[in-house]
């Protein structure tokens, strides 16, 4: 018998080994031997490492900037009202709308012109967010204000936040304005039952870019 169709024999009771046992995926890893995670594919296309979520830098945001090697240039900053950050050697940089990777990435193109080969890395130590990374409360809260959005944040959370309803509040008019692709959609919300009753089935889970309106009492 040859090598070749030794095999080939092989290989069929291999695979009728696997087809009548069942076999059990093969999890990738990183050459590290770390596991890769990997988004389950929904048309068909090879499986991808899932991305991770990326935070936007935003208005208001504390940064603190390390230059390697240089502290004389490495400097925490807030990024101003209108988005931007000057440090050491930059001046008026975009920052807002940026995840601290592309900043980071950004300013070493500036520092290039005066640091050999600069290493820069941007840390976000205070958050605000970008507007869409935000939940905002309007109207009758005791302290209406904008909000950074962390995962699972829900209805409750931002009542806890902005300080629970005013005495003028109409809560059961509030309602959430909300993103849907293209379009803006309303979603009828009762912060009233829920501060009052405790009745957790008026929480809902908030999503970035949300308005929470509540309107004001009709006498």
């Amino acid at each position: 018998m040859t090598k070749a169709l030794e095999i080939c024999i092989f290989s069929v009771i291999l695979l009728a080994v696997c087809l009548q046992t069942g076999c059990a995926p093969v999890t990738p890893v990183a050459s590290n031997g770390a596991p890769v995670e990997v988004a389950a594919p929904n048309d068909g296309s090879p499986a991808q490492p899932a991305p991770g979520s990326e935070y936007l830098i935003g208005p208001g945001d504390q940064l603190k900037i390390f230059v390697w090697r240089h502290d004389d240039v490495s400097t925490a900053v807030p990024v101003r009202p209108d988005g931007r950050i000057s440090t050491p050697l930059v001046e008026d940089m975009q920052a807002a709308g940026k995840t601290p990777s592309q900043l980071a990435r950004d300013v070493e193109l500036v520092l290039g012109e005066y640091i050999k080969s600069p290493v820069v890395t941007v840390i976000v130590t205070g958050f605000v967010g970008d507007l869409g990374e935000q939940v905002r409360v309007v109207g009758q809260a005791m302290r209406p204000r904008s909000l950074s959005y962390r995962q699972h944040l829900t209805l409750l959370d931002v009542l806890i936040e902005v300080g629970g309803l005013t005495d003028l509040a109409a809560g059961r008019r509030a309602k959430i304005i909300r993103r849907q692709g293209t379009e803006m959609i309303e979603i009828n919300v009762r912060p009233d039952i829920l501060m009052d009753k405790g009745d957790l089935r008026a929480n809902v889970k908030m999503m970035p870019g949300d308005v929470l309106i509540i309107p004001e009492a009709r006498f």
